[in-house]
């Protein structure tokens, strides 16, 4: 028994010391960890990424839909510019300038608020305060709404829409920017207070189906405000033309044998598919349709997406005329787009290049309207 005792004795020991060293270790490392504490190693803004990069992103996806490895950066891109903008308040100015105007007037231009309906009820549209009982709401945006250029295109559109006999009305001064801007330029409580405010005053009419002119527009409602509880059914207007055409309600002639070069808008092109059906449209007028070096899925962008269109573009060679060369190159009467952005920087790129009188842009609700 004392032998016993002694070896038990002497085992207790033992596994103190191993108990004591192993703590030793725990401790040891502990220690190490407490002062590495203070290496971050490489920021990921600023030193793994710079920030000129993360705002130069038109967030068009052409490079993931060309990566062979399948790598999705453009929602991180997004992630770190929410992170510059809602915890380090660290953007460009010019978005500053968007923010505040989007907050005070509920569009990017800062126009008033309670002249967002002017133009359009100019036309003889109704808001949806005058008839509830329409068919469908239809969305002009802010640029449709207040852009002097994009303004044609609404004129057009409502024209159409009339010949063909819709019932339709706008929310007028009750709508507010979709938040698109404000989102992928990394505003996310601003977008959340637009978003939630434009789904709670289409829930109180009981709006049910929306004919948007923007593709911008048109992701953010069909995509993103169900993330919201706001669930309608969003129809672009190159696809509702599209049935219009189709089911014999709009009844259009055919051109003069004019030529055309369609440029894919990114947000109606690769984030929603929409390909064909702006072409079938422009062939139904009679139009001969010439491709662009860089169509269909590899459309090259415009440079607006993105929250881009508020920005300054002070590296390199600008977007918007790299894109309107490609135009000019196939030599066509027109260059067509349904888009208000593009559109907007496909004008300027033809200003800037002096081509005015060899190359019109137009919207494709414009190019449709000369055939009603």
């Amino acid at each position: 028994m004392r032998v016993l005792m002694e070896e038990t004795g002497e085992a207790l020991k033992a596994e103190k010391k191993l108990s004591a060293g192993v703590a030793g270790q725990e401790a040891a490392a502990a220690s190490e960890s407490d002062e590495s504490e203070g290496w971050t190693g490489r920021a990921l803004i600023g030193e793994v990424i710079s920030e000129e990069d993360i705002w130069a992103c038109t967030t068009c996806r052409s490079c993931e839909q060309q990566c062979p490895v399948f790598v999705e950066h453009v929602d991180k891109t997004i992630d770190m510019r929410r992170n510059l903008v809602l915890m380090e308040t660290r953007f460009p100015g010019e978005a500053q300038l968007a923010f505040k105007n989007m907050e005070n007037n509920g569009n990017p231009w800062g126009i008033g608020w309670s002249t967002r309906a002017d133009f359009l009820t100019g036309l003889g549209v109704k808001t949806y305060e005058e008839d509830p009982e329409v068919e469908y709401l239809y969305w002009p945006g802010c640029s449709g709404a207040f852009d002097a250029r994009n303004q044609k295109v609404s004129a057009a559109l409502v024209k159409l829409l009339q010949a063909a006999g819709v019932r339709f009305a706008i929310l007028g001064n009750e709508e507010k920017c979709c938040g698109d801007s404000a989102r992928k330029l990394g505003n996310e409580y601003l977008f959340y207070s637009l978003a939630t405010e434009n789904i709670e005053v289409m829930k109180g009419y009981g709006v049910k189906k929306i004919i948007t002119q923007c593709p911008h527009c048109y992701n953010f409602l069909k995509n993103e405000y169900p993330q919201l509880g706001g669930d309608f059914e969003v129809i672009h207007h190159t696809v509702f033309l599209l049935d219009l055409v189709k089911s014999g309600k709009l009844k259009l002639s055919r051109g003069d044998n004019k030529s055309v070069t369609y440029h894919d808008s990114c947000y109606l092109g690769r984030y929603n598919e929409i390909y064909d059906q702006p072409r079938e449209l422009l062939k139904a007028v009679g139009l001969e349709i010439k491709e662009m070096k860089h169509t269909g899925e590899k459309s090259f962008c415009c440079g607006a997406g993105g929250g881009r269109m508020w920005l300054e573009e002070n590296e390199g060679q600008r977007i918007n005329e790299m894109r309107t060369d490609e135009a000019i190159a196939v030599k066509t009467d027109y260059v067509s787009t349904a888009c208000p952005f593009c559109l907007t920087m496909i004008v300027d790129g033809i200003a800037a290049r002096e081509a005015g009188e060899q190359l019109k842009a137009l919207d494709i609700a414009e190019i449709l309207e000369k055939s009603l």
